[in-house]
């Protein structure tokens, strides 16, 4: 006899099930939007750094103008970072895989973004998210053996962490604790507690990490008193 206190799953496509929502593709004005965002820039603050008003910038962001090379430079220019970033391949059979899925080969790197090498980070970034316009963001740092800023500062800023090691080891500050992170351990932690990340081995390390907010600063500051974001 059926047990009635189970309840039944409705295997009925709903509403949402049909008619899915949209899917667009990023563009090279969705990707200045989301940029300028995760810089903590207004479209005012923009348009005193380009000379570019903040009516026809509007336009850009919306892919309804036709914005010349030198427009584009301009807005590549004050948010610090080369122009291709805004014309990254997105490479599918069609608009879904295009715009959600990243191809090993296509991700980009987050170093660019930073203003900062991986040496001079010790560690390289690179972007597993499809986009920097959601709620968190997603990617994969790569610490050479050994490597180590001359001065590698702690961190502290707005929001959560998260992350696993998948290779190596990860040896992590959090507050006054020093921990030994080894293959498939992972971490979460609010991001205002004073926290960095750092290889003393003589392996690789990779790490898959995520982080909310999306707010990625102009530059990386290697000073050790000053508090940054990672």
């Amino acid at each position: 006899m059926p047990d009635s206190s189970v309840t039944k799953l409705n295997t009925t496509p709903s509403n949402d099930d049909r008619a899915p929502y949209p899917v667009r593709v990023p563009s090279a004005g969705s990707e200045i939007r989301e940029l300028r965002k995760a810089r903590g820039l207004s479209l005012k603050r923009l348009s005193e750094l380009t000379g570019i008003s903040v009516s026809y910038l509007s336009v850009i962001e919306r892919d309804a103008g036709n914005p010349s090379h030198e427009m584009f430079q301009a807005i590549a220019n004050a948010l610090d970072v080369d122009m291709g970033w805004f014309f990254a391949p997105r490479r599918g059979a069609g608009p879904e895989e295009r715009a959600c899925i990243v191809r090993a080969g296509s991700r980009r790197n987050l170093n660019t973004l930073y203003g900062s090498s991986a040496q001079e980070l010790g560690y390289s970034d690179s972007l597993l998210s499809s986009t920097i316009g959601g709620r968190f963001y997603m990617g994969m740092a790569v610490y050479a053996p050994g490597a180590e800023r001359p001065v590698t500062p702690m961190h502290r800023h707005d929001g959560e962490e998260h992350g696993v090691v998948i290779k190596g080891e990860l040896e992590m500050t959090l507050g006054e604790e020093v921990i030994t992170l080894y293959e498939g351990d992972s971490y979460s932690f609010d991001a205002r507690r004073r926290h960095r990340g750092r290889n003393r081995t003589d392996r690789e390390t990779v790490l898959v990490w995520a982080v909310s907010p999306i707010v990625i600063p102009r530059e990386v500051e290697v000073n050790v008193e000053t508090e940054v974001q990672r």
